[in-house]
């Protein structure tokens, strides 16, 4: 029996001693492991970081190395009843704090995310996996989505206008509540703060339910918010799984809930959210497609499919999963090839998440060469020298794909881009709009026209040219359309402060002389 299984309850006597009660067996055992790097994560509930109402835990395990970092807690309804009662608490005061005041808090919280950049990024790494760069790289952009906060004052002004002699109509926007956001374990820190600036200086109080897998960078953010300001109860975090998701979905105090994961589970968030009445805004998995024409810059070309395909090991909704050769590019294909081999395992690549993503990645590959489709490079198998316990898969590269076979259909969340070939645009296109999700798309070309062709015709939300992860920067928000996401509206930018806000109108009138008319 391994104690890692999740069928078991962790009781810590202090960090090398535990001891482990096997639900299925009903035995206690004693074991002394590792010290852990990191005190037993806690929820963070008022201010304070607070022991869960459970003791049943997680092993939170980096996936560099197999080392142990922490436990995580698998709270219960009772621990968010907690939070969302303090987040109640701490909304009204919070909620009349003026705009211009609330965003102080986000001025220093981006001071504070600089300062602590690299300590952050190593965070990062550590519990996701992905390289040192890449995990800069999402600090980075948390600093950028932080930024965009600290000028919503500039953003929601509202609107007033004399609509007869001393009649004014206005409008506000005013804060919905309690909310609640529910993030994945590829993005530690950037995806939290998608959400976390945005909706708090818009005036709501936050619970956030990190990633079971990787929930020690959110903890950090806690402190960061406290020490840059934030009003005790206005961030809470509870820790958990699938329980914690429905108890969210469930909470008559929390009104509306955003989410970030797989298709299959964004549909049942959102039903299940939008059956109790909230606003939800749930982002699902992604398939995009790279459509590579023959004049495409072979170099640029190479240089961006590989990186898109194995930036953060492939993990991520943006990743470039299926690209479509268009007519005669094997002179590009090649190249891709040569840009692949030099993304090393433990070097410029880093781990997946852990040894179910890593069989579940290469089950794909095997099963797309028994299906016919030739490897041209190779990722499986891939063991990273002192580091054997980590969990890596090399970057792959799968010609002659079909578009009926599971790697070219579905999200495979791994550094593997499957090849598929067309003769024309529109065939490339065809498959591309077949596909059931539509997160993002991409061309590579020199023709302006063609360009615009796949742009008006490409079924996604977000599309690139020549670019092989086109993220739009802030105040341009992140959605994708079709089954990438459900709900209306997008989770960054402009588009963002629709969903967490709700609109006052409000008619004046002051001069009764002026008499009464239709509009009056």
């Amino acid at each position: 029996m391994s104690p890692f299984s999740q069928n078991n309850v962790f009781i810590f006597i202090n960090n090398t001693l535990f001891l482990v009660f096997d639900i299925n067996s009903a035995k206690f055992i004693s074991l002394k492991i590792k010290t852990m790097k990191y005190q037993p994560i806690q929820n963070y509930i008022n201010g304070q970081f607070v022991t869960s109402s459970t003791n049943k835990t997680l092993h939170v395990i980096s996936p560099i190395d197999g080392t142990l970092l922490s436990t995580v807690p698998l709270s219960v309804s009772k621990d968010l009843d907690a939070a969302v009662a303090a987040a109640k608490a701490a909304f009204p005061a919070w909620s009349r704090t003026p705009i211009k005041e609330r965003v102080q808090v986000f001025f220093r919280y981006k001071y504070l995310l600089e300062k602590n950049l690299k300590e952050l990024s190593e965070l990062c790494s550590e519990e996701n996996g992905k390289t040192y760069g890449e995990s800069v790289a999402e600090i980075e952009k948390c600093i950028e989505l932080t930024e965009f906060a600290t000028s919503l004052p500039q953003l929601i002004t509202g609107e007033v206008l004399e609509v007869s002699k001393g009649v004014e109509c206005r409008t506000e926007h005013a804060p919905l509540g309690v909310v609640a956001s529910i993030v994945p374990f590829n993005f530690p820190a950037m995806v939290p703060n998608w959400t976390i600036p945005n909706a708090i200086a818009l005036g709501n109080c936050m619970i956030i339910k990190p990633s079971e897998k990787v929930p020690l960078s959110c903890g950090r953010l806690a402190e960061l918010l406290k020490e840059a300001g934030l009003p005790d109860g206005v961030f809470n975090i509870v820790h958990g799984d699938v329980e914690i998701v429905e108890a969210i979905c469930d909470h008559p105090g929390i009104e509306a809930v955003s989410f970030v994961g797989s298709t299959k589970v964004a549909k049942i968030v959102y039903k299940r959210a939008t059956s109790n009445y909230k606003r939800c805004l749930a982002l699902g998995g992604a398939k995009n497609h790279l459509l590579v024409l023959p004049d495409a810059k072979a170099e640029m070309t190479a240089q961006n499919v590989a990186a898109s395909m194995s930036g953060c090991a492939g993990q991520r909704c943006m990743a470039a999963s299926a690209m479509v050769a268009v007519g005669a590019v094997d002179h590009i294909i090649e190249k891709i090839c040569d840009e692949a081999r030099k993304i090393i395992p433990g070097k410029n690549l880093g781990a997946v998440i852990n040894k179910a993503s890593q069989e579940r990645i290469e089950k794909y590959i095997t099963e797309a060469e028994q299906q016919g489709a030739k490897i041209l490079v190779d990722g499986r198998k891939t063991i990273v020298s002192g580091k054997e316990k980590g969990t890596y898969v090399g970057p792959t590269v799968i010609d002659f794909v079909t578009p009926e076979m599971s790697v070219a259909k579905e999200e495979i969340f791994g550094p593997v881009i499957s090849i598929m070939r067309t003769k024309t645009l529109d065939e490339a296109l065809a498959i591309e709009n077949a596909n059931p999700y539509g997160n993002a798309a991409s061309v590579f070309t020199q023709n302006g026209s063609a360009a615009r062709y796949v742009i008006d015709h490409a079924s996604a939300g977000m599309i690139g040219v020549n670019v092989g992860v086109p993220v739009p920067r802030e105040p341009f928000s992140f959605g994708g359309w079709n089954e990438s996401k459900f709900g209306v509206g997008d989770i960054t930018g402009k588009s963002s402060i629709e969903f967490w806000t709700k609109l006052k109108k409000s008619t004046t009138k002051w001069n009764p002389e002026a008499g009464v008319n239709w509009m009056s």
